[in-house]
């Protein structure tokens, strides 16, 4: 468990608690399955248990991260973790840390850690059969000097994910300084493909871009969730845990090489670009003219953490600095916080807020921590009205865990699906 600062506004912290305490009194039981048993579709019964971002392994997560801090039982855990396991669980295909066999092993090993060693055992065994098949086809393309697709190495499915769950599970293993090698190489300058010879960034991908007309040549994705800012919050993590592996330190300057080369300058203060397609590779510059919503996923926020680890595991305090004044502007303008609407994790209030809180706490000042009060007050305006979803990182589970967290001032490792902590 790592203490966390406490806020002094008690009323404030008060309404925190009772919010969290309402929405996961709301997840005391997994609802009746209102889908056919059979459907394995997105919308199934079978997907949203198996689903850390949206369905029951999240919901697990909760009660167990409340039961551990003294302020739940473990009934909800063992229903919630019941539900999850009721069906075969998926381990190809979109299997990653936040679905199917990885989704539910990182939830027990958080949840419910001891409880169940023998099903956390075979769920390990299922975890690293699926990272080393993930490893033999990640080493192929690479010989094939084929461009990878975001699934082979992002946190929500590809290995940046399964390596979080590594890292937390086994960091003496050689499982994890596999993945950690991969990673390395991905970092490595490939051919840009275009008529003037340039050089793209290792992670550059032939999907193209959700921008329709920027369709051709592929893009290098800079989010956390589906970009190089989960791999790069990765290698500082576990450099910062002493786990580490030939050119560790290379491929972490790599990724902050690039950062640098597209972070750009506006009133208030710096920002990336999501994606950079080849137009943009090419023109040296990001299309956009802003930054976009801060969110974890994609955002200011997210990246500025990553880069803030970056330059805890590396012992860089300019590096560490400018991450932390980047994320401490973004805060400061209320253009981008007018953008985020809703309270989820993934890209709602309840992701800045579990983010500037673990940022504030590794800060070398108290400007981060200044804001937390703030972006706790619009987290909870926010959280006042019922969500759709239930899950971890897409549902009210995330938004009762963060509120939780600030409430209690401790928290469970439980910020690994988002390798903010």
């Amino acid at each position: 468990m790592t203490a966390l600062p406490l806020l002094s506004d008690h009323p404030r912290l008060r309404a925190a608690a009772s919010t969290a305490d309402r929405i996961t009194t709301a997840l005391a039981a997994p609802p009746e399955p209102d889908y056919p048993a059979d459907d394995y579709g997105p919308a199934s019964i079978r997907w949203h248990a198996q689903s850390l971002s949206k369905g029951a392994a999240g919901v697990a997560v909760l009660h167990g991260v409340r039961a551990q801090t003294g302020h739940g039982d473990w009934e909800p855990v063992r229903a919630w973790l019941g539900r999850a396991t009721a069906d075969d669980l998926a381990n190809s295909g979109g299997a990653g840390l936040w679905y199917g066999a990885p989704a539910v092993a990182h939830a027990l090993a958080t949840a419910a850690p001891g409880a169940r060693p023998n099903a956390l055992a075979i769920l390990d065994r299922a975890v690293a059969d699926l990272t080393g098949r993930r490893l033999a086809a990640a080493e192929a393309r690479l010989a094939a000097r084929a461009r990878p697709p975001l699934a082979e190495f992002d946190l929500v499915r590809g290995l940046t994910g399964l390596g979080a769950h590594l890292l937390r599970r086994d960091p003496d293993g050689a499982l994890v300084r596999r993945v950690l090698a991969y990673l390395v190489r991905l970092t490595e300058p490939v051919d840009a493909d275009d008529a003037a010879g340039r050089l793209a960034p290792g992670w550059w991908t032939a999907e193209p871009p959700d921008r329709p007309a920027l369709m051709a040549g592929g893009h290098a994705n800079l989010g956390m969730a589906h970009g190089i800012g989960g791999p790069l919050a990765l290698l500082a993590l576990a450099h910062r845990d002493g786990v580490t592996v030939a050119g560790h330190t290379e491929a972490i300057g790599r990724i902050c090489a690039t950062l640098d080369g597209w972070r750009q300058i506006g009133p208030a203060g710096p920002w990336w670009p999501e994606r950079i397609p080849l137009p943009d590779l090419l023109a040296g510059a990001p299309a956009a003219e802003g930054p976009a919503r801060p969110s974890w996923c994609y955002g200011t926020p997210g990246l500025a953490r990553a880069q803030q680890l970056a330059g805890i595991a590396l012992r860089d305090p300019a590096r560490q600095q400018a991450a932390e004044d980047a994320l401490t502007r973004c805060l400061a303008d209320p253009a981008q916080l007018d953008r985020i609407t809703d309270p989820a994790v993934c890209h709602g209030w309840a992701g800045l807020a579990a983010t500037v809180w673990y940022a504030a706490n590794d800060a070398r000042s108290s400007a981060l921590a200044a804001h937390l009060p703030r972006v706790l007050n619009l987290l909870l305006r926010h959280a006042a009205d019922p969500m759709p979803g239930t899950g971890l990182i897409e549902g009210s589970a995330g938004v009762a865990l963060v509120l939780h967290m600030f409430a209690t001032g401790t928290a469970v490792r439980w910020a690994t699906s988002l390798l903010i902590d």
